[in-house]
């Protein structure tokens, strides 16, 4: 499982070519709802696909302000993403003995809830923003609706949410484990 992730996230990082940055609303969001989920104490599965979904922000976001200040390196591109892929992990996977940087604590599936729920919350994020993009080049390059750009992606976080959270809590109590 491992080496599934590791496969996806890599993929993610050699695939970035344009940046299509999120909207600052949507980073800022994401951030709030990272850190409110962390200090209210929420399944590191939920904290992991809020925090997947800032730092992939966060990445195109600054992938967005690269290519708009002339750098057109794929390899500084990549680096960009290496390097909010590397701060996430050390901030919440560095051993340093506080309850909420443990790694490898919980397991859902095989494989860390924080780190499958990072994973999960990019590729969502991700996908949420280029179905955005594909709604608005079917439709004369307009949004469907006014903040679109930000219902999209957060909504489909949202969703994800809902969906490990009967996963975790709501399955188990009437008898379904899925994990």
């Amino acid at each position: 499982m491992k080496k599934l992730a590791f496969t996806i996230l890599a993929t993610l990082f050699v695939a970035t070519g344009v940046a299509n940055a999120f909207c600052p609303v949507c980073t800022v969001a994401v951030g709030a709802g990272l850190e409110g989920a962390r200090v209210l104490g929420v399944a590191d599965i939920i904290t992991g696909l809020w925090a997947g979904g800032l730092t992939l922000s966060l990445s195109a976001w600054t992938a967005d302000y690269m290519r708009r200040h002339g750098v057109r390196s794929r390899l500084a591109y990549l680096l960009n993403y290496v390097v909010y892929y590397g701060l996430l992990a050390l901030i919440y996977f560095v051993p340093s003995g506080h309850p909420m940087l443990r790694f490898g604590a919980t397991t859902m599936w095989g494989v860390d809830q924080f780190l499958l729920g990072a994973i999960v919350g990019s590729l969502t994020f991700w996908f949420a923003g280029k179905w955005y993009e594909r709604i608005k080049a079917h439709n004369g390059g307009h949004a469907w609706f006014p903040f679109q750009k930000v219902v999209w992606p957060l909504g489909a976080l949202a969703i994800t949410t809902l969906v490990f959270w009967a996963i975790i809590e709501w399955l188990p109590k009437v008898g379904v484990i899925l994990y």
